[in-house]
C-alpha cells in the first residue's frame, strides 16, 4: 500500500515499548518533538500478552525509566499488570506522541535524511532510533516427529496461566527465566511440570537477605567479569550447592562472563530450584524427537506428556527494515552496537544491551546517551 500521509519529526522512534518510552521522554525533555511509531493498538505491548504471573526479576528501584520512579506503593518486583500501569502513565506524563498500529516496513537514509515508511504512511527526520526490543519475534525451534505430537503445543508469547493443565503432565522446553517461572505456574494450578534443559546453565538468586542481587551487580560492575565471578561463586554455591544433583550441568564460567560472552542471561531463581529439590518439577534432558504421546529425550528415555510449552526465548528483528541490514546487525538480527550511533549517520538503536546490571536500568542509561547525543549534533549543525 503506498504511504497516504506524510510527517516531519525531530526525531523518529520505532517502538513504544519501554525503550521507546525513554528515549521519548529524554527527547521531550530536551525540547525536541519525537514521533513514536508503534506497530499495536497499545504502549508496552509485550507485556499485555505475556504470563499472567510474570513479575520484574529486577528491582523496582533500578529498573523505573528517567525521571520518574516506580510508585512507592509497588512491591520490590513489580507484576505485569503494574508495569503497564506504569508505561501507560510514562507515556501520559510525558505526553508522548505515539502514532499505533503503524508497522515500519522500511527505513532509508536519503540526501541527509531517514525516510521511513510504514504500511499507510511515511516521517522523515535527521535521526531514526530503533527501539523494537529484544522479544520482538518468538522463537520456535522444530524436532523430527513434531508434527505427530497429539497435545497442544504453544510458545510461552501465547501462555497465560496454568489452569487449563491442571492435572496434566507438561513439559517445559528451555530453562531460562521464563521457563523456569512457568514451572511454577504450572505447578501452583495444579499440573505436574517437567523442564527440559538441553545446556548447562548458571543460576543465581533474585535476593539474599532481602538483597537484590542486581544491587550487588551494580557493586561489582566494574570489575573484570571473571573477577566478579569468582567473588560472588562461594555465595553461590553455598545457596545452590552442587546443581548437578538436581538433573542440571553447570556452566564452566559464572553469569557476569556467561552475559558478556554468550549474551544470555543466567536463570534468576524466584523458586523453581526449591520446587526442584521437592521433586515438584522433575528436570530432563533436551529433546531429541516427538512421538504422539510425549517426547523422547537425548539420553534415550521417553516420557508421555499432555502438553508442551515451547520457553525457547525470542529474536530481535532490529534490521527487517533496513536494506543495509548486514551493516548494522548480526546473524540474529540483533544490533551490532546499542545506546550509541550506529555505522550509518544518524541512527540509534536502545534496549538491545541486556546488561548484568539489569535491562531496564540500561534503556534508561541507554536512553539518555541517545538523547545527549542527537542534541549536540543538532546544535553542532545549527
Amino acid at each position: 500500500m503506498a504511504p497516504v500521509e506524510a510527517g516531519r519529526a525531530d526525531v523518529i522512534v520505532v517502538g513504544a515499548g519501554p525503550a521507546g518510552l525513554a528515549v521519548g521522554a529524554v527527547l521531550r525533555r530536551a525540547g525536541l518533538a519525537p514521533v513514536l511509531l508503534e506497530r499495536a493498538s497499545c504502549v508496552g505491548a509485550r507485556w499485555h500478552t505475556h504470563y499472567e504471573r510474570l513479575h520484574l526479576h529486577t528491582a523496582k528501584r533500578h529498573s523505573a525509566l528517567p525521571y520518574v520512579p516506580f510508585p512507592a506503593s509497588y512491591p520490590t518486583y513489580p507484576s505485569r499488570l503494574q508495569v503497564i500501569d506504569y508505561l501507560e502513565g510514562y507515556a501520559r506524563q510525558f505526553a508522548l506522541p505515539i502514532r499505533f498500529n503503524q508497522n515500519v516496513v522500511s527505513a532509508e537514509r536519503r540526501d541527509g535524511l531517514w525516510e521511513v515508511a510504514t504500511q499507510d504512511a511515511a516521517y522523515q527526520s535527521r535521526f531514526l532510533v530503533v527501539a523494537t526490543g529484544l522479544n520482538e519475534q518468538p522463537h520456535v525451534p522444530t524436532w523430527p516427529g513434531q508434527d505427530s505430537f497429539d497435545g497442544p503445543m504453544l510458545h510461552s508469547a501465547d501462555y497465560r496461566n496454568g489452569e487449563p493443565f491442571r492435572g496434566q503432565d507438561v513439559l517445559v522446553i528451555g530453562f531460562g527465566n521464563s521457563g523456569g517461572e512457568i514451572a511454577i505456574d504450572l505447578w501452583e494450578h495444579g499440573a505436574k511440570p517437567g523442564l527440559a534443559v538441553r545446556s548447562a546453565v548458571n543460576v543465581i538468586f533474585r535476593d539474599l537477605l532481602g538483597i537484590p542481587v542486581q544491587q550487588l551487580s551494580i557493586a561489582l560492575s566494574g570489575l573484570p567479569p571473571r573477577i566478579s565471578d569468582a567473588l560472588t561463586a562461594p555465595v553461590r554455591y553455598l545457596v545452590y550447592g552442587d546443581i548437578g544433583r538436581y538433573g542440571l550441568r553447570k556452566l564452566p564460567y559464572g553469569p557476569v562472563t556467561q552475559i558478556r560472552n554468550d549474551a544470555q542471561i543466567p536463570v534468576i531463581d524466584v523458586g523453581v530450584i526449591r520446587l526442584i529439590r521437592a521433586g515438584r518439577v522433575r528436570v530432563y534432558s533436551g529433546v531429541r524427537e516427538f512421538t504422539r504421546e510425549g517426547v523422547t529425550f537425548t539420553d534415550g528415555t521417553t516420557k508421555p506428556f499432555g502438553a508442551v510449552i515451547l520457553a525457547t526465548g525470542y529474536r530481535a528483528q532490529a534490521g527487517a527494515m533496513f536494506k543495509e541490514a548486514s551493516r548494522l546487525t548480526n546473524h540474529e538480527g540483533y544490533p551490532l552496537v546499542s545506546g550509541q550511533e550506529a555505522a550509518l549517520a544518524g541512527l540509534y538503536f536502545c534496549g538491545f544491551h541486556n546488561a548484568a546490571t539489569g535491562l531496564l536500568r540500561e534503556i534508561g542509561l541507554e536512553a539518555e546517551r541517545i538523547g545527549k547525543a542527537i542534541v549536540q549534533q543538532r546544535r553542532s549543525s545549527s
